[in-house]
């Protein structure tokens, strides 16, 4: 056979391979296709609209779990047209109601995206689309939990805060009945009285300053507030605090930078993180407050020398009622509210609440608000802040001695 013959022989048999392989690749278009068009096609009329619509992880199946349609929220889950449903807690749910028809609703825990971290609870509820579909809708109720737990948890922990000096005043009032006789014991337990009465009194303060910050509502009086006048006012309300625990309070930064929201709030927002800083520092130590204009933003800083805060209380330390310490924070009188309260009232406006702490080296706090054009203020409005700050000052000696941190 001669060379010609072979090349023609090649050429032949290339043309056959050509004109397979694009049958081949037709017959696949034309399958997947007709797939498509099967698909759609068994899907009810306006499904599918629905599915775009719905902020709710959801999807249609068929008998044997295939996906053939979803909403914009079910990738989140890893639910994807096309492919089978694989979780089989769903699958379980699907199968369930098909047997029985009707509707079936479960709650469960489910990973998103196939990954073994991050499980959420949902409420999982499948419906009968017809004989070979079935509708399932994904509802993620994980913020609902964990709001739940936390409602329950600030009732279980106030009722046991609440419990602790009205035991103290009870029994301290059958003492002084039952020293009547020696004037030197009543007045020892009258004093006594009087300290977990002024206790009691700031664990509800507190605890109602709390409930507003958390409130649906926004601020109450939001005005142009002048950062200077806060952070005077705080260390104004705390230098008798700090004389007596030997503390030097101290005060740098940026001056003249404004924000805007409620004055009152930043200021005991500010003052908590005061006290919390003179508690937890030693004497002859010094406590700074200082103030960066960044851009937007505000820094409010405040940094002691204290005896810091470790790295696995620090995950928590912005939660009510939690003490780092409980046998410190008892003896030095803490609420645990206080950096509850600094966190809630920095969201409220806008902003956040930084940490950084090294056990034995001291800790910062630092507030960051969102910034403002020096507005003009007119006398009227100056002197209506001095009197504000006044009032401040004289409000602090009662909630000043005590700490919450740890």
């Amino acid at each position: 056979m001669s060379s010609t013959e072979i090349a023609l022989i090649a050429l032949a048999i290339g043309l056959i391979i050509g004109v397979g392989v694009s049958l081949l690749v037709m017959w696949a278009y034309r399958a997947k296709a007709r797939v498509e068009l099967e698909t759609s096609s068994a899907i009810p009329d306006g499904v599918a609209d629905v599915l775009r619509s719905m902020d709710d992880a959801a999807c249609v199946v068929d008998v044997s779990g295939l996906v053939l349609a979803t909403s914009v929220a079910a990738t989140r889950f890893g639910i994807e047209v096309g492919a089978i449903l694989e979780n089989q807690e769903l699958r379980q749910l699907v199968r369930n109601v098909r047997s029985t028809g009707g509707t079936g609703t479960e709650t469960m825990r489910i990973t998103r995206g196939g990954l073994s971290l991050d499980p959420r609870l949902v409420s999982a509820r499948a419906s009968t689309l017809g004989p070979r579909l079935m509708l399932l809708i994904i509802r993620d109720v994980t913020e609902q939990e964990r709001l739940d737990q936390m409602r329950n948890d600030f009732v279980a922990n106030t009722s046991h805060e609440l419990k602790t000096p009205v035991g103290a005043v009870s029994l301290l009032a059958e003492a002084i009945e039952s020293a009547a006789d020696d004037p030197a014991q009543v007045r020892i337990f009258a004093a006594r009285i009087s300290a977990e009465a002024a206790r009691l009194g700031q664990l509800t303060g507190r605890i109602l300053s709390l409930s507003r910050l958390q409130a649906a509502d926004g601020l109450a009086d939001v005005n142009p507030v002048a950062i200077d006048e806060v952070i005077m006012a705080s260390i104004e309300a705390h230098v008798v605090q700090a004389d007596s625990a030997g503390v030097e309070l101290v005060r740098g930064g940026d001056r003249g930078v404004w924000v805007r929201g409620d004055a009152q709030i930043l200021i005991e927002a500010v003052g908590n993180l005061l006290t919390n800083a003179i508690v937890y520092s030693p004497r002859g130590s010094r406590v700074g407050v200082g103030v960066k204009a960044d851009g937007d933003v505000v820094e409010i800083a405040v940094a002691d020398q204290g005896i810091g805060i470790s790295e696995a209380d620090r995950e928590r330390i912005f939660e009510r009622f939690y003490r780092a310490d409980e046998a410190r924070s008892r003896r030095t009188g803490g609420t645990g509210l206080g950096l509850s309260i600094v966190k809630h009232a920095t969201q409220r406006h806008g902003g956040e609440v930084r940490l950084w702490s090294r056990p034995g080296r001291g800790s910062t706090f630092t507030i960051r608000l969102p910034r403002i054009e020096t507005p003009v203020i007119d006398q009227d409005e100056k002197r209506k802040k001095k009197r504000a700050r006044k009032a401040a000052k004289a409000a602090a000696p009662a909630r000043a001695r005590n700490g919450d941190r740890a």
